[in-house]
């Protein structure tokens, strides 16, 4: 399992005295607060006037590798309908490949439309790659689906994982919903629960990791006082994760910690599930033939929605050992970590 609970945008440069200033911060977190996919912004996170700053932030905060427990991942400019954005992107896909490519683990690309145009963006990855001088395949791509013809192409663009080098599909719904003619009627776009389930699908049949679009609401208000939307956020999220999607799209620290934390079983979870497997695993020692487990009848399919959850916290483990140790006490996580998962047995 790939753990892409939490996909983080952070501008790379903002009108401030340290223009790096939010990538400083997200490069820097800890705990709950560091995402599993950190995404330098240099498309629309970055004003337009300071896109070359924030390649040159971006390469020189990554320069000579950094300690980072997750992934990192920068959006480049790019657009299936504008030649003069997808020739910037290809130039900054370059720059970052050549300055920081060993730190990376791949380049994502927004507004893609049908498969040929992601096709191209995964040639100028491999050439870029090539010219840097690093091994075949060193480097992913990610692509955010936000226009109707890249929504027409789903199934065909996520086959593209097959070559090994397609590693995510992000939704956009903001530009989605413009391109579409769609309408935020009272202030709400539409939540496109079709395409998050489509999109789970084709992730899921091609290996491909499918991530929820952004919540950007950050702030309430309510009685004169303005307040953190968290109970929102975590409604999206959850929405998500009920379909499947591997994580959530974060805009913010504070929902960086809400996403990780819904895309992580709970205790009560984990313990369910471990504790199944171990009386299918004692029921089966007696030979007992066709096995239950409180009344139901376990299958291979029922066995792996168990497995899935000691998985996905063996996963997380790997990575945040910190976070693990928070949520789960020390015995039922080594009853997890030491757990046969494997149906075949």
């Amino acid at each position: 399992m790939r753990i892409a609970r939490t996909f983080q945008t952070a501008p790379a440069a903002v009108p401030k005295e340290n223009t790096a200033k939010y990538l400083d911060s997200a490069l820097d977190a800890t705990g709950f607060q560091a995402p599993d996919w950190l995404v330098p912004d240099i498309e629309d996170g970055t004003a337009p006037d300071m896109k070359a700053e924030g390649l040159e932030n971006t390469v020189d905060r990554l320069a000579g590798g950094v300690e980072f427990p997750g992934e990192i991942w920068p959006r480049v400019q790019w657009a299936y309908d504008d030649e003069r954005l997808r020739s910037q992107g290809e130039t900054e896909i370059r720059t970052l490949v050549e300055e920081v490519g060993e730190t990376l683990t791949g380049v994502v690309v927004p507004k893609v439309g049908r498969v040929a145009d992601v096709e191209r963006a995964l040639e100028v990855l491999a050439g870029a790659e090539a010219d840097a001088g690093l091994p075949e395949g060193s480097l992913e791509l990610s692509v955010i689906v936000e226009t109707a013809a890249a929504r027409s192409d789903l199934r065909e663009i996520a086959m593209l994982g097959e070559s090994g080098r397609l590693a995510g599909m992000i939704f956009g719904p903001v530009d989605y919903t413009a391109e579409l003619g769609g309408r935020a009627i009272d202030g709400d776009r539409p939540r496109w629960d079709g395409l998050l389930e489509a999109l789970s699908n084709e992730a899921s049949a091609n290996d491909v990791v499918a991530i929820g679009g952004p919540f950007d609401k950050l702030f309430a208000e309510r009685a004169g006082v303005t307040y953190y939307n968290a109970p929102a956020y975590a409604d999206q999220v959850e929405r998500e994760a009920a379909v499947g999607l591997d994580g959530s799209w974060s805009l913010y620290p504070k929902q960086t910690v809400q996403a990780n934390r819904v895309h992580m079983p709970t205790v009560e979870e984990l313990e369910r599930d471990v504790s199944k497997i171990e009386r299918f695993d004692a029921a089966k020692a007696e030979g007992t033939g066709a096995v239950t487990v409180d009344g139901q009848m376990v299958d291979e399919a029922t066995f792996k929605n168990f497995a899935n959850t000691v998985e996905a916290v063996r996963t997380i483990h790997a990575r945040h050992p910190d976070q693990t140790g928070e949520v789960y006490d020390d015995d039922l996580l080594s009853r997890a970590l030491e757990l046969d998962t494997d149906w075949r047995r």
